[in-house]
């Protein structure tokens, strides 16, 4: 099976893959998608065992990048696109990268998680005590805040929740929980935006700067007053930024380099 994508924007217009956050949809990029689908030709993937692509498993880093590869070779204009990722979808752009560089002309990956988390082992143990709670309404509510998902998506976010699996959920939390940078990121001559939120937690900057170590044509920034998921909080300023760094202009000033 291949993943449900969005399609939308002119039929000769550069290519935008933008790849969503864990436990989330295509949807969470309704604000950018907005802003635009008059310039470029965007493809919007559900990754797997997510939202409309509940059955295309497993989810793995590895099996997201070669379906996304696969997506950019027969729906991209000229076989090519720029790539953007958040959370989940930044760890499986640095991936894609990995794979298969060729594919993209620039890439932005916000919050990629590069290193274990501590406890990640106690997967399976902790998706048994949350599942029978996964659909109260407020425990859905308080997993919005908690990831700075607006209210307005509270349709959407529950909808995905409910449609999880329980093995997929596990999947998807080792995915992002127990990842590490790959070993051949040192060949890759991509230019690539390597982002992470001021606010967010300390291993998030540890491991843009561990991307930034092995990725030569990578640059690192601090988004200024940023939470992980600010293209949901900042919807402006990351298209911004997504228009500034694919067509090569400055970067906004709420960006700070990452020293």
């Amino acid at each position: 099976m291949t993943l449900y994508t969005q399609e939308l924007g002119p039929a000769t217009a550069p290519t935008i893959v933008f790849l969503h956050g864990g436990g989330v949809g295509g949807w969470m990029w309704r604000p950018q998608i907005a802003q635009l689908k008059d310039e470029y030709h965007l493809l919007v993937p559900d990754l797997p065992e997510h939202g409309h692509s509940i059955d295309v498993t497993p989810m793995t880093l590895q099996n997201a990048a070669a379906q996304v590869a696969e997506l950019i070779r027969t729906r991209a204009h000229s076989g090519r696109a720029h790539v953007v990722g958040l959370s989940l979808g930044a760890q499986t752009a640095i991936e894609l990268l990995s794979q298969t560089p060729e594919l993209i002309d620039r890439a932005i990956a916000s919050g990629p998680l590069m290193r274990p988390l501590p406890g990640i082992g106690t997967a399976n143990l902790m998706a048994k005590l949350y599942w029978p709670f996964r659909n109260a309404t407020w425990l859905v509510k308080w997993n919005m805040q908690g990831l700075g998902v607006p209210a307005e998506y509270f349709e959407d976010f529950r909808k995905d929740t409910a449609s999880l699996t329980i093995d997929g959920f596990v999947r998807m939390t080792l995915a992002n929980g127990n990842n590490h940078v790959p070993a051949n990121l040192q060949a890759v001559t991509v230019p690539t935006l390597i982002l992470v939120g001021e606010k967010e937690l300390k291993i998030m900057q540890q491991s843009v700067r561990d991307l930034l170590a092995v990725m030569p044509s990578a640059q690192g920034y601090v988004v200024s007053d940023a939470i992980h998921n600010w293209s949901m909080q900042l919807p402006d300023l990351f298209t911004q930024t997504v228009r500034a760094w694919i067509t090569g202009l400055t970067l906004p000033s709420a960006l700070v380099a990452l020293n």
